[in-house]
């Protein structure tokens, strides 16, 4: 995957972020891992990707950060179902601010939101996958994009 791409959703997860908070987000290095342990935290949305780019695209974050995110916003009901919601808006966000920038053949599918386990993502052993930390007031978090061209 080129830099160039990477860049695309490093820039989505930023402007998602500073959207809802003029905050600093900060982007950590990104770095590549194996299939056989996907990255991920208490929840997660998976965007699915078809067409010239085939594979996923997930935003996963501690349970605490995407509350606090839902009280930034103005939302005082910070429940698993708004919990899961603001996971699945924010891989939708990205994936298709990625999809805007490489055109209508980048199909994006609705996002999946899991809980807990992260060997419950299925990622394929074929790739490797490049995780993005992303770190927001005293949060982690990660964008990982899992993608062949």
């Amino acid at each position: 995957m080129s830099e160039q791409t990477l860049r695309v959703f490093i820039d989505g997860v930023v402007r998602y972020f500073d959207h809802i908070d003029n905050s600093a987000v900060t982007v950590g290095t990104p770095y590549l891992v194996e299939n056989d342990k996907p990255a991920a935290f208490d929840v997660t949305g998976i965007i699915g990707v078809t067409g010239p780019y085939r594979g996923c695209v997930y935003f996963t974050a501690p349970r605490i950060l995407v509350k606090h995110l839902l009280l930034q916003m103005g939302e005082r009901d910070t429940c698993a179902e708004h919990v899961f919601d603001l996971v699945g808006e924010i891989a939708n966000t990205v994936s298709g601010n990625a999809r805007s920038e490489f055109g209508p053949a980048f199909n994006i599918s609705v996002p999946i939101v899991l809980e807990g386990a992260p060997d419950s993502i299925y990622l394929p052993s074929s790739l490797r996958s490049y995780v993005v930390p992303i770190y927001w007031k005293t949060y982690n978090a990660a964008v990982v994009i899992c993608l062949s061209h």
